[in-house]
């Protein structure tokens, strides 16, 4: 069963894969790039303040130092606990795919990026949404795209990916309770106007 399931795992790999196209190559190294979502990161560490305030938004952003930590960590106990090879790794695969990244890590399940981009998109949308509803949507739609580069690149096979975000889902919603509690804990302006 293990072996039909990698089986169709390699085949919708290359299937997504193959959709590439060099016309849309830079955009997808682009999303990949951790740096490139500086911007986005910016914009929410606003948003935080403004409604946490400096108290508040310390108490956020040790969870998601703690967080990404997390999700990191535990990635790369996975990938040296399972040794699975990225798809870049495999011979037979190597003529059949399109490789775009730089490089090729050796192994590859779980997806660290989409385990953290995942974590923080479900932190942050909660963190954030008595003020913005539609936030956690945009940013789940981010944390997909980053996963899904990810295989239009050549690193990470779809399940690599699917479980990264599933780890990283999990991660971000225990977090984002650990974010309640030290609000709570420390007395902040938003504990303090929610009771």
């Amino acid at each position: 069963m293990l072996e039909e399931l990698l089986k169709y795992d390699t085949e919708l790999f290359l299937l997504l894969n193959n959709w590439g196209n060099p016309t849309w190559d830079g955009f997808w190294l682009f999303v990949t790039e951790k740096w490139s979502s500086i911007p986005i990161y910016a914009i929410l560490l606003y948003l935080i303040y403004k409604n946490y305030g400096l108290k508040g938004t310390l108490v956020i952003v040790v969870c998601v130092a703690l967080m990404i930590t997390a999700t990191d960590q535990v990635a790369n106990v996975f990938k040296h606990g399972f040794r699975r090879p990225r798809p870049c790794q495999v011979a037979e695969l190597t003529k059949q795919m399109r490789h775009i990244a730089e490089g090729c890590g050796r192994y590859g399940y779980f997806s660290a990026h989409a385990a953290s981009s995942m974590a923080a998109a479900v932190f942050l949308g909660l963190s954030l949404q008595k003020w913005y509803k539609y936030l956690p949507f945009l940013l789940l739609v981010w944390a997909i795209a980053t996963g899904y580069s990810r295989i239009y690149l050549g690193v990470h096979y779809p399940l690599d990916v699917i479980s990264g975000m599933a780890f990283g889902g999990l991660v971000g919603w225990l977090f984002y309770l650990l974010q309640r509690w030290g609000q709570r804990k420390f007395k902040t302006q938003t504990a303090i106007t929610a009771s």
